[in-house]
């Protein structure tokens, strides 16, 4: 984990002064909280850099010490596969983002684009996760079922903490949050434990690198992994209590304009709801992190210890 950490500093910091060479700003929405007005220009994408360093460290630690329990070994593969997948995904998207404000073209990967690609990744890491995944608490439905099921997890779970990301510092803390109960048996939550540290050095209040569609992408994709494959897939909607809220809130807001016209939240995803309804975004971030804290332990306490 220290070598991972230490990789993501060295990269994400290499990235930033790259992407200020090269002007690959974020741009702001003028619609949203004010005080977000004087991050434009703030470098964005840094998700590549960490992504890169978790995928770096972890292969050479599987190739350097193989886990003895052959399973577990495929349970890996397939975990970081998955985040590799969805995190070409996202990284696409930053690729377009970042090349139209460039030399203009598409902008990004519109939701009918995205959703294809992220059921196909997930499908796949489904029929091929079943067989290994675990089941504390749901029974078995059978492998068709399983699959489904899996399937939707992964999707849910790329989306759910793709919405969660937006404050300097959320997401990385949700999601170091939610995968601490797995640094013990998961190398891959391990290795990208230590790559979000590194991440987090920089995207501290006030941030001087956003973590773009690659990071949120893989860092769901792993969330999704370790809960399917070493806990049950219930509990992580219960950690991950905050990128869960972050998504109903954008389904809730667009349905209620879609249907009536009106917004329900002033703006979705939530944790922008609770900036223009006065909190700092400091208090916001911090609060999130709290309330993870609380519904993590409280999702473990379900399982008794499992480890």
């Amino acid at each position: 984990m220290i070598v991972a950490a230490l990789l993501s500093w060295f990269l994400v910091g290499l990235f930033i002064r790259l992407s200020k060479q090269r002007g690959w700003g974020q741009p702001i929405r003028k619609d949203g909280p004010q005080t977000h007005l004087k991050k434009e220009g703030t470098p964005t994408a840094g998700g590549v850099a960490f992504v890169l360093a978790f995928v770096s460290v972890w292969l050479v630690a599987l190739i350097a010490n193989p886990n003895p329990v052959l399973e577990n070994n495929t349970r890996e593969l397939l975990i970081v596969a998955a985040a590799i997948g969805m995190g070409l995904i996202g990284f696409a998207d930053d690729f377009l983002k970042i090349r139209s404000r460039m030399v203009g073209g598409k902008k990004e990967l519109l939701a009918r684009e995205k959703f294809p690609l992220q059921v196909i990744v997930g499908l796949v890491f489904a029929i091929l996760a079943a067989p290994y995944a675990s089941h504390l608490i749901a029974p078995s439905f059978g492998p068709i079922w399983d699959v489904v099921l899996i399937t939707l997890v992964m999707v849910a779970s790329v989306n759910a903490f793709n919405f969660t990301d937006g404050l300097d510092g959320l997401l990385g803390g949700v999601s170091l949050i939610v995968l601490l109960p797995f640094l013990g048996v998961s190398p891959a939550a391990l290795m990208l434990v230590g790559a979000l540290l590194g991440f987090m050095w920089f995207n501290a209040h006030p941030a001087r690198v956003f973590m773009g569609d690659m990071g949120s992408h893989a860092i769901g994709a792993v969330a999704a992994g370790v809960y399917v494959m070493y806990a049950d897939a219930w509990l992580l909607p219960i950690a991950a209590i905050i990128p869960v809220a972050a998504v109903l809130s954008v389904m809730i807001q667009v349905i209620s304009f879609k249907t009536t016209g009106k917004r329900v939240f002033k703006m979705s995803p939530i944790q922008h709801h609770f900036e223009l309804s006065g909190w700092k975004e400091t208090q916001v971030t911090v609060q999130f992190w709290v309330i993870t804290a609380l519904a993590t332990a409280a999702a473990w306490g379900l399982i008794g210890g499992k480890w």
